[in-house]
């Protein structure tokens, strides 16, 4: 969606997901799809070898904020005109608390973040997904999230 306008770069910075054959599905599913629609993607390898789990109640916080820094810092960094993420394409994820992060994170950088509602867009995007073969993620990375 965001390639007509913008020059995308991706950014795989996932340290919590867990386990690490998870992270490692995700990864790879990236790289398979970058290919596929021609653009860049940086790829971190930093893991968290401890699990990471919300304390027994869901609050995705931590998870936020550690990415969208990690973001907003290399965006910064390499000079890029904004950073945005691609949780805001899911209806399951808190669109008001990434917005506060990432409008917290563009301050402290000095970087815009990018604020778009994605979510009407979430069917269409699974449906491509399952289209093209690509691996297609059922829970959202912690392991208190795990089906």
């Amino acid at each position: 969606m965001l390639q007509n306008g913008f020059d995308v770069t991706g950014f795989f910075f996932n340290p919590n997901i867990h386990p690490r054959e998870e992270f490692e599905k995700r990864r790879d599913t990236l790289s398979q799809y970058s290919l596929l629609k021609n653009f860049p993607v940086i790829y971190s390898d930093v893991y968290m070898e401890k699990e990471y789990s919300a304390k027994g109640e869901k609050d995705c916080s931590f998870c936020y904020e550690i990415r969208l820094e990690a973001t907003a810092k290399l965006a910064k960094e390499e000079k890029y005109d904004c950073f945005s993420t691609t949780l805001l394409i899911s209806p399951y994820q808190d669109h008001e608390k990434l917005k506060e992060i990432g409008q917290r994170m563009a301050e402290k950088y000095g970087i815009p973040f990018f604020y778009r509602n994605f979510r009407p867009e979430f069917r269409r995007s699974q449906a491509l997904a399952k289209e093209l073969g690509l691996y297609r993620q059922k829970y959202c990375g912690c392991t208190y999230s795990i089906p």
